[in-house]
């Protein structure tokens, strides 16, 4: 598909009155599976340089923090489908080494949950924790509740005391299983059957800890034959017992076809307002007022796929520990996609209360390591380091009136897609052009704003990333070929600012 120009005179408003509701900082959380090198070599390397006393590498440590990850989900994904958490406490030279079926890797359990939440407290993180319902049910389920939530004595809190934490890790959020609706799934089940387990192990674990929220699992894609029946079906059994319904969702360039690459982000709001609605039309058939909202506890862009649609997958004869395993290397291309479903999920900050970036480290990730060398930053780190520290307070839409294109699957799409924050200090405006071939500019309309604060306000960050060659990538041998820079043609003149966007490009302004 070829782009059209983003329109002579692209326009806005930014109006306060659009407002859609606060964010919650859980949307710009992350997710920690083990899988290839995420886990051993990418956050734990005894013997690196930088590892500090517990192995974990204070440079990844220190990227983590200025990603601004705020809660990480853990330790799955489809490997904790066949995980026993037991495996993963006690004395680390007596725990077992298991097959993970998931990933036809070795797990060594070197690194289970005390080591983890340790970590976690290092990059100032909160623990998103998922229970295996794949190949175990609601006694192992609640185990692990106790043994990580529990304030009375039992046999559980004296192990996990034992283990070095007497105090509970107090988990507040759980993850009813991963993708049941997956035949790659271990434990796949139909949605009868996952909410019917999802419910009564809901149910159980309130018993034991009222406080914790639940997210159930939704679709993980809305390319799924079952997708909108299996949330209804798993939500009819749960709406009682869960507070969230997943989605999970990667993209990918396909064919060479960069513009229709851009459009991913309308796929994104179609599947987050279908599973709304079915949520909604649930709660309405029950005649109850309960609000299922969503997490969105899984997204990226992904290369899953090859050119033909077949899955692209490494076969191994062996089982290796931490192989490299789904390391793709991210372009400026990538990172505007990446960017847009970051507006995507903030336009739909009513009901996306949480969401987990898949993942962080080596595996679909914004950070890359190398054994015994460096660590750097993909292009996908820009986007999200500078969105979650500048997205704060209360989302708004900000709809732009500009060119389109049209794209084999959603019609017409608009060149240029935004969002807004405000906050008590200012706003941020986050843009980006999804043209191929045309940059152009684009007025908007602060006086609202100003009108609302009672305040002029002006520019004091800029930040684009865009590139002349839209497949520039950083690796370990060239780790700052792409970047951000700061926005020269960007100026605020008698309420209106103006700006430049160029094809292909993302953009995050903060006005105080």
């Amino acid at each position: 598909m070829s782009g059209r120009p983003i329109g002579d005179g692209a326009s806005a408003r930014l109006d306060p009155h659009n407002d859609i509701a606060d964010i919650d900082r859980r949307v710009f959380g992350g997710f920690v599976e083990h899988l290839g090198r995420h886990i051993y070599s990418g956050i734990f390397e005894p013997g690196h340089p930088t590892a500090d006393a517990a192995g974990f590498r204070t440079d990844v440590i220190e990227l983590v923090r200025e990603l601004g990850v705020s809660s990480i989900r853990y330790p799955g994904g489809n490997f904790v489908s066949g995980y026993r958490w037991e495996d993963g406490i006690g004395p680390v030279d007596e725990r077992p080494t298991r097959l993970d079926l998931a990933w036809h890797s070795t797990e060594t359990n070197e690194v289970g949950l005390h080591e983890f939440v340790a970590w976690l407290d290092r990059v100032g993180s909160d623990l998103m924790l998922a229970v295996n319902l794949g190949t175990r049910d609601t006694a192992e389920a609640l185990d692990l509740l106790e043994y990580a939530n529990a304030r009375v004595p039992t046999a559980w809190t004296a192990r996990r005391a034992a283990n070095g934490h007497p105090e509970p890790f107090g988990v507040k959020m759980w993850c009813l299983g991963n993708e049941m609706d997956g035949p790659w799934q271990l434990g796949h089940r139909n949605a009868d059957d996952y909410g019917k387990l999802a419910s009564r192990t809901a149910k159980a674990m309130r018993m034991l800890d009222p406080t914790i929220q639940l997210v159930a699992c939704g679709s993980s894609a809305r390319s799924m034959p079952t997708f909108g029946t299996w949330e209804r079906t798993v939500l009819e059994h749960t709406i009682d017992d869960v507070d969230f319904i997943s989605c999970h969702a990667y993209y990918q360039e396909q064919g060479g076809d960069a513009q229709e690459f851009l459009a991913s982000a309308v796929d994104m709001k179609m599947f987050i307002e279908s599973v709304i609605t079915t949520a909604d039309a649930v709660a309405a058939a029950r005649k109850t007022d309960k609000r299922i909202d969503i997490s969105f506890d899984e997204w990226n862009v992904w290369y899953l796929f090859n050119d033909d649609g077949t899955m692209n997958e490494k076969s191994e004869d062996e089982w290796p520990v931490a192989p490299r395993l789904l390391e793709d290397v991210y372009s400026v291309l990538d990172a505007v996609v990446f960017g847009d479903l970051l507006i995507t999920l903030l336009q739909h900050a009513d009901r996306v209360r949480s969401a987990s970036l898949a993942q962080l480290v080596n595996v679909i990730a914004p950070i890359m390591t190398e054994p015994g060398g460096p660590a750097w930053r993909q292009t996908t780190f820009f986007p999200f380091s500078l969105t979650s520290r500048l997205a704060q307070g209360r989302a708004v839409n900000v709809p732009v009136r500009s060119g389109s294109f049209s794209s084999s699957r959603f019609g017409d799409v608009d060149a240029v897609n935004a969002v807004a924050t405000i906050d008590a200090a200012g706003a941020s405006l986050f843009l980006v052009n999804r043209s191929t071939t045309e940059g152009g500019p684009v007025r908007i309309d602060l006086r609202p704003l100003q009108d609302f604060i009672e305040r002029t306000v002006s520019l004091s960050e800029t930040h684009q990333l865009a590139d002349d060659d839209i497949y520039a990538v950083n690796t370990l041998a060239h780790p700052d070929r792409v970047g951000v820079r700061a926005v020269d043609s960007a100026s605020v003149v008698d309420g209106f600012l103006e700006i430049d966007l160029p094809a292909v490009s993302w953009t995050a302004l903060r006005l105080e």
